[in-house]
């Protein structure tokens, strides 16, 4: 279904989620009078006033004809767009349009309970992108249009605020607001609601200095006092009690009367001891009710923990743990930390440790998602928010079908909690970046086979390389498993079996596991089957399972362009595991600079590691796995021409050294 959005810049958006490009210009006024009154005829004439704000030059018509031509040529297929009589009709599901789905959810919240309607109306709010219309150039639809639905979206900021209020939800209240008044400090209602929100999480210093302020520009920018809903959140925050929110959507005119105002108490209520945690503190995760002696809270829901289990015999790590430690206690912290490193390193394995042993620093709750990223099909961000979205409470019917509503319902709905969320082999910057929350109360960790790097240069995030195991850390993992007497029997077979799983945790405990179904192999047979290159990856696949280092290896083979996948094969006939990029270019026959373009890709999917400038590093079972590919896929004259090109490389190299 085509996606048409007023919301914001003027957009239309095919099935696909490809962007109509619609340029620039009053074809966008045009395009926005036509989505606002969908299926219903527009004369020429109203088209010509509000594209040209009443005062049309003689050629109007011919240009509204035009402009209406190329929109009908870019919604063929997706759209009609007919002639009416003297005017034209947008053919389109009224559902299509953002602004029709917001007054719709917005209508809805009349007849649901408050958190079904808090749902609605974050879901509401998150389909807005900006100021309504924000790039038509015909000021009488701005005016005309655009007014309407700026004021539309304060009354259900007003209403979420009576809503949130009402359940006790304070931070997020406060989360919500104060970047919208921040740009807007008139809207009077809304410092109201925020100064309600403050004053009932026990903030009441904050709450007096946003009405000041509030007070301070109303009298120097518009010339006014307070209104009755300033001033009564005034004194409810000076006696210390609670008075009930403003009606939604009521509006104050410039000129008012106050009504008489009810003088504040003489003092605040004795103080007794406490029943509950005062909300904001770290046990009172979002409180469903303020808490008051004598008078019991609704009960909590169910915290959000879905962490999976820690590896029972996890061990080493130490280092890594620190640095995302350091990176946890930055300032400002970042908001999300991608771990990379290749296939089989144990990223998941030392996320899910790491995110236990902080959880109790995101009191609100864990999220978890397997992203698939390198496995066919990925799992499409929709999937995933749909998933993420029922976990935080959304009804199915609730689930915007647009990933990029269901992001911001899924943002609106992390504001002002604390939650860590853990997605898990992400394939690329454009599948995890919807799932990012944008709170700072939040944090992120991506797990990948990839450096996602358009991560860590467009949203920020801190880079974690996890790489093999340290030699030691290899041991005490098959001394785990094994116990130590087995492996202090013949230690120097067990550093040898180390070695040849190149230390991955993933080789190492499929390497053990077989060991475990044969306790009377030795380690040193064990090991001796794995010093034959030819059956080294046959022999490390768990049997009756998809646990193998090929299959493993295969899914970052696999990933790859199909150039940087070419050079990859051809690896494989070098003869050692360090390649300097002159080889590399040699074997696949290319230039320097398409042969550095690869390279660089075979890096960012851990399949290379560059040592220095121009020389990298292939380790063993990589290098095992790219020799089969080749054999596999190139056909013999092909590899025979390879090696001799790098045969007379060498040759050359010798002989200048000379």
């Amino acid at each position: 279904m085509v996606q048409l959005r007023l919301l914001g810049p003027v957009e239309i958006e095919t099935d696909q989620g490809v962007p109509l490009a619609l340029g620039a210009g009053r074809i966008r006024t045009v395009a926005a009078v036509l989505i606002s009154e969908v299926n219903q005829a527009v004369p020429v004439n109203r088209l010509i006033d509000l594209a040209w704000d009443g005062d049309p030059p003689a050629r109007a018509r011919g240009v509204v004809h035009n402009h209406v031509h190329r929109l009908r040529r870019l919604l063929a297929g997706h759209a009609e767009l007919a002639t009416r009589g003297p005017g034209y009709v947008l053919l389109a599901d009224p559902g299509s349009v953002d602004v029709h789905r917001f007054r719709s959810l917005v209508g809805g919240v009349r007849d649901v309970d408050p958190p079904a309607a808090v749902a609605m109306l974050r879901q509401a709010l998150g389909l807005w992108r900006g100021e309504a219309l924000a790039d038509v150039p015909g000021e009488r639809v701005r005016r005309t249009l655009g007014a309407g639905l700026a004021q539309a979206r304060v009354a259900a900021l007003q209403e979420l605020g009576r809503r949130l209020l009402e359940l006790g939800r304070y931070g997020e209240l406060v989360t919500e607001l104060s970047g919208w008044i921040a740009e807007h400090p008139h809207h009077e209602e809304l410092t109201a609601l925020l100064m309600r929100a403050l004053q009932a999480g026990g903030r009441q210093a904050e709450a007096l200095d946003h009405y000041h302020r509030a007070r301070r520009h109303l009298k120097e920018q518009l010339g006014i006092d307070p209104g009755p809903a300033l001033s009564q959140a005034y004194l409810a925050v000076l006696g210390g009690g609670h008075s009930p929110p403003p009606a939604a959507g009521r509006a104050q005119s410039a000129a008012r009367h106050p009504a008489p105002a009810t003088p504040p108490r003489a003092g605040p209520p004795p103080r007794g001891p406490r029943c509950g945690p005062s909300p904001g503190e770290p046990g009172a995760a979002l409180p469903a009710a303020p808490y008051a002696c004598g008078h019991r809270a609704d009960p909590p829901p169910p915290r959000i923990a879905q962490l999976p289990p820690v590896v029972a015999d996890f061990c080493g790590r130490e280092r890594d743990l620190a640095v995302l430690d350091q990176h946890l206690d930055r300032v400002p912290r970042p908001a999300c930390l991608v771990l990379a490193g290749a296939g089989g390193t144990g990223k998941t394995t030392l996320a899910v440790r790491w995110a236990h042993l902080r959880k109790a620093e995101f009191p609100d709750g864990q999220l978890f998602a397997d992203l698939r990223g390198l496995e066919r099909p990925p799992m499409r961000p929709g999937t995933v928010l749909a998933a993420l979205l029922r976990a935080l409470g959304v009804p199915e019917k609730g689930i915007p079908e647009a990933v990029t509503e269901a992001a911001a319902l899924y943002r609106s709905l992390l504001a002002g909690r604390r939650m860590l969320v853990l997605l898990d082999d992400a394939g690329s910057p454009e599948q995890a970046r919807p799932l990012l929350p944008a709170t700072p109360g939040c944090l992120a960790v991506v797990t990948s086979r990839r450096r996602l790097s358009g991560l860590v240069v467009r949203d920020g995030a801190a880079l974690v390389r996890v790489g093999p195991l340290a030699a030691e850390e290899g041991l005490q993992l098959l001394g785990n498993a094994l116990g130590r007497k087995r492996i202090e029997a013949d230690t120097a077979a067990a550093r040898a079996l180390v070695e040849r799983c190149d230390r991955l945790p993933l080789a190492l405990r499929i390497a053990t596991a077989r060991l475990m179904a044969h306790p009377e192999w030795s380690l040193d047979c064990w090991t001796d089957k794995l010093a034959d290159e030819r059956r080294r990856l046959r022999e490390l696949s768990a049997h009756g399972t998809e646990l193998t280092m090929e299959t493993c290896l295969h899914l970052s083979y696999r990933g790859l362009s199909s150039g940087a996948a070419r050079l990859f094969r051809f690896l494989g006939l070098h003869p050692g595991p360090y390649v300097e990029s002159q080889d590399a270019g040699v074997l696949a026959g290319w230039d320097a600079d398409r042969t550095s373009r690869h390279l660089a890709e075979l890096c960012d999917a851990h399949l290379l590691e560059e040592d220095v400038q121009g020389h990298y590093v292939q380790r063993e079972l990589v290098r095992l796995y790219a020799a089969q590919r080749v054999a596999a896929e190139e056909p013999r004259f092909a590899r025979d021409e390879a090696v001799r090109r790098l045969l007379a490389h060498f040759a050359r190299r010798r002989e200048s050294l000379r």
